[in-house]
């Protein structure tokens, strides 16, 4: 699919500048217009480059997460916990996986009403060489250097913290 082409100004800036016109300066549109457009732009580029392993991003990180766990394996609740999402969709995005043959669900003998969600050779495999071709594009920061990206990580924790996704510390 072709690239649209670039547009002779900067919508999110002229949003701004309207903006203000209209109902004074609030910085923060600015700045979460540009954070949504930029998630958009990075789950674009990131997807693309999954894709052909048969992945999502969110598919992608539950691989990681597996690889992460010492047995390779963890149970679906701190799946969900670790990646931040509801437990419906960590129960899609594993049964994805296990029809792809790069997970396996089993009980989990600590708790009789649980599930693992467990790597399989296959995923161990794929999460690999996805990851060498998103490290080879920078995960879709390339415009940034290493700074930079230290940067945005800083500047992003405090609305991380405020959301309670972690307690500082």
């Amino acid at each position: 699919m072709p690239k649209p082409l670039s547009l002779p100004f900067d919508p999110i800036a002229r949003a701004d500048e309207l903006w203000k016109q209209r109902w004074g300066k609030v910085p923060s549109m600015a700045a979460i217009t540009s954070i949504m457009r930029a998630q958009q732009i990075l789950l674009s580029e990131v997807d693309a480059v999954v894709k052909p392993y048969g992945l999502t991003f969110a598919r992608y990180e539950a691989l990681v997460l597996l690889t992460f766990s010492k047995a390779g394996e963890l149970p679906m609740s701190k799946i969900g916990e670790r990646l931040m999402v509801h437990p419906t969709s960590v129960t899609n995005t594993v049964d994805r996986l296990v029809k792809s043959g790069l997970v396996a669900k089993r009980p989990n003998p600590n708790d009789g009403r649980g599930t693992l969600a467990v790597i399989t050779d296959k995923g161990r495999e794929v999460v690999d060489a996805a990851t060498r071709d998103l490290m080879a594009m920078d995960f879709g920061l390339g415009a940034y250097d290493a700074e930079e990206c230290q940067e945005i990580f800083a500047l992003l924790r405090p609305l991380r913290i405020a959301a309670h996704d972690f307690e500082e510390g």
